[in-house]
């Protein structure tokens, strides 16, 4: 029989099908223990629309492997960040046509400060130029935005820095 964790590490994001949900961070942890698997994730942001999907994916893909009781748990302490991406992940999202996040911003504790300062340049992924405007701060999800190449003058989504 193959790992729990194996068989975890297989689940797509529902939201970016490209990445799993290890490459993506959110996969946490995976235990089998007294006859159930307890496996955990951190979703992008509180409240992440997808979240029934992930529990409903991992569920199914444990189950067809052999692990009929599988529960999920959401953890969100520590929080989500985009650090959490692996490289393989990134070159995935960047071969989709979708920009990656660069690093994510330190934030000391505390409320967060209002920042007006300068935006990040981001690289089209399909071209590299920096040439690059934002049209939306929100995409198809929260957690990427909308933005357009002038170099290649394709539209592309950029995950953002979380």
């Amino acid at each position: 029989m193959v790992s729990a964790r194996a068989v975890a590490e297989t689940v797509t994001d529902p939201e970016l099908p490209m990445v799993t949900l290890a490459e993506l961070g959110v996969l946490r942890d995976v235990r089998v223990a007294a006859g159930h698997v307890e496996v955990t994730i951190t979703p992008t942001y509180t409240g992440c629309p997808a979240l029934d999907a992930m529990r409903d994916d991992l569920r199914a893909r444990l189950g067809a492997a052999g692990y009929p009781d599988v529960r999920v748990r959401t953890a969100l302490d520590p929080p989500w960040t985009t650090d959490w991406i692996s490289e393989s992940g990134r070159r995935k999202l960047a071969a989709a046509g979708v920009a990656p996040p660069g690093p994510a911003p330190r934030r000391a504790a505390g409320p967060i400060p209002l920042s007006l300062g300068p935006t990040r340049r981001v690289r089209c992924p399909r071209c590299g130029s920096s040439d690059t405007t934002e049209l939306s701060r929100f995409g198809a999800t929260a957690c990427k935005s909308l933005r357009h190449c002038g170099a290649c003058r394709e539209p592309f989504e950029h995950f953002k820095e979380i």
